[in-house]
């Protein structure tokens, strides 16, 4: 019997693909571009699209504000086709009218990290040298010095003037604008699938982060794996793709990361709504779910487990919720464990894969397939091709494990102004995503980093292996393992553990667990206790270089 893959992009299918020039994977009759995806939604009227804690917009008010925003950069700005546009600040609908403004007028946006210090958004900004900043009040005071030399414009979103305070020259307040005519339409821009789209910063777990540049036509690439991941997924529970009413989901990614825009292009897609906050709390989250009779969550998968236990001290049912999807960083066993476990099949659990690199998810696993395969990150879209690579970059045979490679179309064209990076990165339109993994019966599960895997005296320790092991002891909250150096093995593994509130164990009871589910050499020789948590990055993602200088003075002191 053929997969609901299979169905959905056969010859003639809504998912159909094509080979292009560079030989990649393409979506046969799908946008080819940005302004085509959000000109799309203006169908869907009246609905509720953006949900924010000051003001909720539907798809006609959103359209309309994004189109005069947009004009207002062609006609009094000057902007034209390929001018960067930089966007800083929290989730407030704004930030997506500010987004969408970029791509009705053909600039390139780059949404840059709302944690970052003034330091840290100067180097990005040094580096794309955007025209105008779009920023909220919180960011203005990080990026004025910038401004300030470099003469870009800046709009200002929620706040950062009090009334009667003076703006200074090139800065411009967002609410001064007014509400636009309606029926607004957006400047007469051409835009080309090769043109350039957004520079999205990777995380810079390891160092300086770097541009990833996406064209028109992969980000528009990028719409169409979430819509067919969720059309596989109702074929997949005997269900018909696009009958179910449109989703209510509540957005807890940072609107910069790339796993944000996979939730978003699912639920714009359709006419859904999103419910934003504008920080994380548990039992916000909770409230906002009743209030809105949420039915997906999308998040990583630290706060869908403080979702799940909020519910749990609260005695709610979470009754709405029907769909819950993380991202951005590996997900725990027990997490799956925990709504299976409370929920039944009622509440469909969804996972996946996908880099800045790949402009988001471009694997996901979900349903009763997740339940049965919960150590994979599940099947590539249609316009994603998959290989496990040797070291020469040859292709390996089902079941070894090789570094990730990924083709296709929503693969950004390289790194912003470093061809060296490019060069490393990508081979022959493949990219190398440094994970290690395998691959059976069509799904993939990743291993560990290549970086992060311990060499220990010749034995390969995968580190995501034993953080799993680590996390399935009820005392463990969280828990990050890494190699440290040894004169004889070369490296031995340690671990970082938060236990869990008002919980007692010991080194000795850990490493006793672990040895029961591992073998003997990939017991960490080293356990470090703390009551902080594990320092991640706004995905989900654990911050090792955060951690390899407490964990070598911990291994220094004998321990």
């Amino acid at each position: 019997m053929p997969q609901p893959e299979e169905i959905l992009s056969a010859p003639g299918a809504p998912f159909a693909v094509v080979r292009g020039e560079d030989g990649g994977l393409l979506y046969a009759d799908g946008p080819r571009s940005l302004r085509e995806v959000v000109e799309a939604t203006w169908a869907y009227g009246d609905r509720p699209f953006l949900v924010g804690e000051r003001a909720v917009y539907t798809y006609r008010e959103f359209f309309a504000r994004a189109s005069a925003l947009a004009g207002r950069f062609v006609d009094e700005y000057g902007l034209r086709p390929g001018d960067r546009a930089a966007v800083a600040m929290r989730n407030h609908p704004e930030w997506q009218i500010a987004f969408w403004a970029t791509q009705l007028a053909g600039l390139v946006a780059v949404p840059l990290n709302a944690w970052w210090t003034e330091e840290e958004l100067a180097y990005a900004l040094d580096d794309c040298t955007p025209r105008v900043l779009l920023v909220d009040g919180e960011r203005l005071p990080r990026v004025d010095a910038w401004r300030k030399t470099a003469g870009a414009r800046v709009v200002v979103f929620h706040g950062g003037f009090r009334d009667g305070d003076p703006v200074p020259q090139g800065v411009e307040r967002y609410e001064d604008f007014g509400t636009p005519d309606p029926l607004t339409a957006p400047p007469a821009v051409e835009v080309r699938a090769e043109d350039d789209a957004t520079i999205i910063y990777t995380s810079g777990t390891t160092g300086r982060p770097k541009g990833a540049v996406a064209t028109q036509l992969a980000q528009a690439g990028a719409a169409l794996h979430p819509r067919f991941h969720a059309s596989a997924a109702a074929l997949a529970r005997g269900a018909m793709p696009g009958q179910a009413p449109a989703p209510v989901t509540l957005m807890t990614f940072p609107f910069f990361h790339v796993a944000a825009f996979t939730t978003l292009y699912s639920t714009m897609g359709v006419g859904g709504t999103l419910v934003l906050m504008r920080k994380w709390d548990a039992e916000r989250a909770l409230a906002l779910i009743e209030e809105h009779r949420v039915t997906h969550y999308s998040g990583v998968p630290t706060t869908a487990l403080q979702l799940l236990e909020a519910a749990e001290r609260a005695g709610a049912a979470l009754e709405t919720l029907s769909n819950l999807s993380t991202g951005g960083a590996a997900a725990p066993p027990d997490l799956l464990t925990r709504l299976t476990a409370r929920h039944g099949r009622r509440v469909e659990p969804r996972s996946g894969y996908g880099l800045t690199e790949t402009s988001g998810g471009v694997l996901a696993n979900f349903g009763d397939a997740y339940r049965e395969h919960p150590g994979s990150v599940g099947r590539p879209s249609p316009a994603t091709e998959v290989r496990i690579a040797g070291p020469a970059g040859e292709a390996l045979p089902e079941g070894e494990i090789g570094e990730l490679w990924l083709r296709g179309q929503s693969l950004v064209r390289g790194y912003w102004r470093d061809e060296q990076a490019t060069a490393a990165a990508f081979r022959d339109g493949w990219f190398r995503t440094g994970d290690l993994a395998t691959v059976r019966d069509g799904r993939v599960s990743i291993v560990d980093r290549i970086k992060d895997m311990v060499i220990r005296g010749g034995e390969n320790v995968y580190c995501v292996e034993v953080e799993a092991a680590l996390h399935s002891h009820p005392g463990v909250a969280d828990a990050a393992v890494l190699g440290v150096p040894h004169p004889v093995l070369g490296e031995e593994v340690a671990a970082v553990v938060q236990l869990s509130p008002g919980v007692t164990v010991t080194v000795d009871e850990l490493k006793e667990h672990v040895g029961k589910e591992l073998s003997a050499f990939k017991v960490p020789a080293h356990v470090l206790l703390r009551e902080e948590p594990v320092p991640r990055n706004p995905t989900g993602k654990i911050l090792k270089r955060e951690l390899r200088g407490p964990v070598e003075e911990y291994v220094r002191g004998g321990t």
